[in-house]
């Protein structure tokens, strides 16, 4: 080895093969970590014990680039994809059972709300019903005459709404009694100012 390019060649050579020796006992883990000074110095100290024998001291070795092999890319590559898959996947999953909580969750608070709702409009009712059914009784205690003028003025509104209404009724019949006297005399069966006819 006489020029400098055969001894270049060697050292190439050398470097070369103590880097397969030394990185083939570390994970990329550890040549990415702090560790990477003290394997690149593993390194050195081989290269120069070997370098000697040609009269070369090497003072420093420095690792400029860690690629993989282009499998080792891909699978890893694959596997990242996959665990992010498996992540969304994960994520997806939760919030689909978080949205079913909330959902059922609201369901049962309408449900609630709906039953309550009913159950205090049906005894609003019952008490407007009460109160209605009370008034009632007692206005006619008050003055049944007036109180049965007065729903039958009701009965003549509802009945004679219509522009064609036409009745067929019996001679006797007390439906048109304030029709036929003020006080409703003519109602009464058998009076003598009963008549019949359609109204």
């Amino acid at each position: 080895m006489s020029t400098e390019a055969a001894v270049r060649a060697r050292l190439n050579a050398m470097v070369s093969g103590s880097l397969r020796r030394v990185l083939g006992n570390v994970t990329l883990s550890a040549l990415l970590s702090h560790q990477r000074s003290a394997i690149m110095g593993q390194i050195r100290d081989e290269v120069s014990e070997q370098g000697k024998s040609f009269g070369i001291n090497v003072v420093d070795v420095r690792i400029r680039r860690a690629d993989l092999p282009e499998e080792n890319s891909q699978a890893i590559y694959a596997r990242m994809v996959s665990e992010r898959q498996q992540q969304a996947a994960q994520y997806r999953g939760e919030g689909a059972e978080a949205a079913q909580t909330v959902r059922a969750n609201a369901d049962r608070e309408r449900t609630v709300i709906l039953a309550e709702a009913q159950r205090d409009a049906q005894r609003v009712r019952g008490e407007g019903d009460a109160q209605s059914i009370k008034t009632y009784a007692d206005a006619f205690d008050q003055d049944k005459e007036f109180f049965t003028f007065y729903r039958s003025m009701q009965a003549y509104r509802d009945a004679l709404n219509g522009h064609t209404t036409s009745f067929v009724l019996s001679p006797d019949s007390g439906f048109f009694r304030y029709f036929e006297n003020l006080d409703g005399a003519a109602a009464k069966s058998g009076s003598p100012g009963a008549s019949g006819g359609s109204r």
